[in-house]
């Protein structure tokens, strides 16, 4: 079992940045590919980025390519997500997960362990 809490969200201006942390605690992290995933109201869940355990390579959705940046720190047991340049759109719920041995994986039904969520509000 994994547990995973986020932080980091808040509201700013449109331009601005965040960083958002999800610490893990149980298994060992290291074993873990991480991704971000978001939720606007009324859409569905969908992948942000995400990073292997190993080699920490890296994979963005087109939309936020650029701009968001995806890292992670073993020894601390935390995943990160720096976003650059937010735009209103970026507004949304914003999820940690983990997998473990699907690498580069997009999809909500391939990740085993969530985070509660923490909410970025971008205003224009």
């Amino acid at each position: 079992q994994v547990q995973l809490v986020e932080s980091g969200g808040g509201l700013v201006q449109a331009g601005g940045s965040l960083r958002l942390s999800c610490a893990a605690s149980g298994r060992t992290f290291s074993n873990y590919h991480m991704g971000w995933f978001r939720q606007a109201p009324g859409k569905e869940r969908e992948f942000v980025a995400t990073i292997s355990w190993g080699t920490s390579t890296t994979y963005y959705a087109d939309s936020v390519k650029g701009r968001f940046t995806i890292s992670r720190d073993n020894a601390k047991n935390q995943v990160y997500l720096q976003m650059n340049g937010l735009k209103p759109e970026d507004t949304a719920v914003y999820y940690c997960a983990a997998n473990r041995g699907r690498l580069m994986a997009t999809d909500v039904a391939e990740y085993d362990y969530w985070g509660q969520g923490t909410q970025v509000t971008v205003s224009s």
